[in-house]
């Protein structure tokens, strides 16, 4: 249910301005897509069996990874280093491909359905969720052996894992509504949040300092958790409510954290301002639910993924100057402070006691804004809505 006046701001498409350009080229719901080599090229999978690899200026595919899986991908990723990718599928196998040959450099065989995988920011590890006593499996990336396989570590199935940008822990959420931090040197569970949704957590994902965590859930929320401090402990995670006309199925952080990116049930896109908590846009055009999204390194690009078998790519670069942003603004207001340590201004989340939040998201995670990274000009071929 939305909240009183939101309709108004939302519903009329009229305010929306945003161009965008449709990907077609897989043949079933595409599960995954990232940006990479510096957002040059954008890389997807899909129950369809395969992933491609797209070039970003010219819309077209540069490579097919196809013919190896028997069922549908659940996930893919690409190392940071961009040399390689990962594939975790259905037919319980994980593959570790070589992104400029599109050889299978290894593959292996797990006990379940592969649900997920992630690879850690340093290249060496690939975790990977398992249906069969909802087990959690790392591999060594290089020799392809099982360095750790957590059995019964969830009571459900495990819906998504991934490393921190430090390599050095593992979060792991779960259809028991369940977030899990396993950390890598230690060899154990340093944090467990029992009922952190009232519903199945679908999706999660670190901010790029590691100090915020992000999960989205079937309850039409999403929650950020401070787990670097403990703050949530005290007085409970920053909950994004009414995200969602139903099921929120992806979540994912801009570099800097200043912007977060959601994908739903009910086919949309939401852009989430960090620093207050309230949207700043929504997108529509997906024909079927939104099973990820992805933002650029200069939060220029949005890309969304759905089970309508197509990609959208969307420019929001100028999304400031949307009426529908304009007039939400004006809808919720917003609430000021001064950070303590830059002296600059920053909005508020409504639910913040000012008293409390003194410093500015930039302070609190210690992270300046990255150094946009030159994008492609928007092409005459984009559609706007």
């Amino acid at each position: 249910m939305l909240e009183p006046g939101e309709e108004n701001v939302w519903e009329s498409e009229r305010l929306s301005r945003v161009p965008f350009r449709v990907l077609k080229g897989h043949k079933s719901a595409v599960t995954s897509c990232h940006f990479c080599f510096e957002d040059t090229k954008i890389l997807t999978c899909s129950h369809d069996q395969t992933a491609k690899l797209w070039d970003f200026s010219t819309f077209t595919l540069i490579r097919e990874f196809g013919d190896e899986h028997t069922a549908p991908i659940s996930e893919c990723n690409p190392t940071g280093d961009n040399k390689r990718l990962v594939t975790a599928s259905y037919d319980k196998t994980v593959k570790l491909w070589d992104l400029e040959t599109g050889e299978v450099l290894w593959s292996i065989n797990l006990d379940g359905l592969v649900t997920s995988c992630n690879v850690s920011g340093d290249g060496k590890y690939v975790v990977c969720g398992v249906d069969v006593e909802n087990a959690v499996c790392i591999v060594d990336c290089t020799t392809a052996a099982k360095v750790v396989n957590i059995k019964d570590h969830h009571k459900s199935t495990i819906t998504r894992c991934c490393f921190d940008s430090e390599s050095q822990r593992i979060c792991s959420v779960s259809s028991d509504r369940s977030v899990k931090l396993w950390d890598l040197k230690a060899q154990r569970t340093t944090l467990r949040i029992n009922q952190a949704h009232s519903n199945v957590i679908s999706d999660c994902g670190f901010s790029s300092n590691s100090r915020l965590l992000s999960t989205a859930s079937w309850d039409k929320s999403i929650k950020l958790w401070d787990i670097n401090t403990g703050e949530f402990h005290r007085r409970g995670p920053d909950s994004l409510l009414h995200v969602h006309i139903g099921s929120v199925s992806s979540c994912a952080f801009s570099k800097d954290a200043s912007i977060l990116v959601s994908g739903g049930y009910d086919r949309t896109i939401v852009v989430w301002d960090v620093n207050s908590g309230c949207k700043k846009l929504v997108l529509k055009g997906h024909a079927d639910w939104v099973l990820d999204v992805a933002l650029s390194t200069s939060k220029k690009w949005l890309l969304s993924s759905s089970k309508d078998s197509t990609l959208r790519l969307w420019n929001i670069e100028n999304c400031e100057d949307i009426p529908a942003v304009i007039e939400n603004k004006k809808a919720i207001g917003n609430r000021l402070s001064k950070c303590e340590k830059c002296q600059r201004q920053f909005s508020i989340m409504h639910w913040d006691n000012a008293n409390v939040v003194t410093r500015c998201v930039f302070c609190r995670l210690s992270t300046p804004p990255r150094n946009a990274l030159p994008l492609p000009t928007v092409p005459a071929s984009f559609t706007t809505v």
